[in-house]
């Protein structure tokens, strides 16, 4: 049994439930929500702290801020928590109540942006919101995880090799692009560990990362609104000048990722209960 002195310090990443009786193909799901934060966002917000510690950036006493559209936030207001920092959370109004009520009864101020830019849409509204904050106010100290190394090195360093250790044979690793930490670190760890393995980003139709037009998203947490530059570097491929990775549109829409959410839980739920959480896991 593990014991912990601290709640980060516990993280249960190494459950993948089997969907080949589901779908009749080798498919695995990899559940990162066994935390007390309840999300991957756990592994950066941990090594981006650490790594502020560590270089003197963040101090104790210390007031952090950050962009979040939920589950980093609730990561943060944890940790700051742990350590005694105070915490602000800008957010936006598509982040749901209960997210917003958990980071508050963690101890986090969580400020909410309602008008986006006129071009840079909600998100770019919350990062001028921090910038402005940062300037005016040198107290806060913003880790920034849009353009944080630590927060794909988090994954470089336990997702990538964890995946490779329980599936040596892997060929295809599908990743949800949010801020593209977890699918930067993977695609930088498998690209120089095993490159035989093709990395395909799942990004919703209005995300702008990955060049595509903007538009209304629905799924916090998923896309962009303002485009990541580390996510262009790492879709090039070495030595040439043309993007690395290839756009797959038409693909279903988000509300569709319901329908073989529900066909798992009726097929499990018959067979060895229920093994999913899709408000945590889909």
């Amino acid at each position: 049994m593990p014991v912990v002195a601290s709640p980060q310090d516990f993280n249960e990443h190494d459950l993948y439930v089997d969907l080949q009786s589901v779908f009749g193909q080798s498919l695995f799901l990899k559940c990162e929500g066994f935390n007390f934060a309840g999300s991957v966002k756990l592994k950066a917000a941990t090594e981006m702290v650490e790594a502020a510690e560590r270089d003197g950036t963040l101090r104790p006493g210390a007031f952090l801020v950050e962009s979040s559209s939920g589950n980093l936030g609730v990561a943060l207001s944890m940790i700051a928590a742990s350590k005694g920092y105070r915490f602000l959370c800008v957010t936006d109004s598509r982040c749901n109540l209960a997210t917003r009520l958990l980071m508050e009864a963690l101890g986090a101020q969580v400020h909410t942006i309602t008008e986006p830019d006129p071009v840079t849409g909600l998100l770019g509204a919350r990062m001028d919101f921090i910038r402005a904050l940062c300037a005016r106010d040198d107290r806060y100290v913003w880790l920034n995880q849009y353009t944080n190394p630590n927060a794909w090195k988090a994954h470089y360093r336990t997702t990538g090799p964890a995946i490779a250790r329980e599936f040596p044979q892997l060929d295809v690793l599908f990743v949800g692009a949010g801020t593209t930490g977890t699918l930067m670190g993977c695609a930088r760890y498998f690209r120089q560990h095993h490159p035989h393995v093709r990395i395909v980003a799942v990004d919703p139709v209005g995300s702008v990362s990955f060049g595509a037009p903007a538009a209304r998203r629905m799924i916090p947490g998923l896309g962009m609104g303002v485009r990541a530059a580390a996510a262009r570097r790492v879709l090039r491929r070495r030595g040439d000048p043309r993007p690395g990775g290839r756009r797959h549109p038409g693909l279903p829409p988000p509300g569709s990722a319901w329908v073989p959410v529900r066909r798992l839980h009726r097929h499990r739920g018959r067979r060895r209960n229920r093994l999913v959480d899709p408000a945590r896991h889909a």
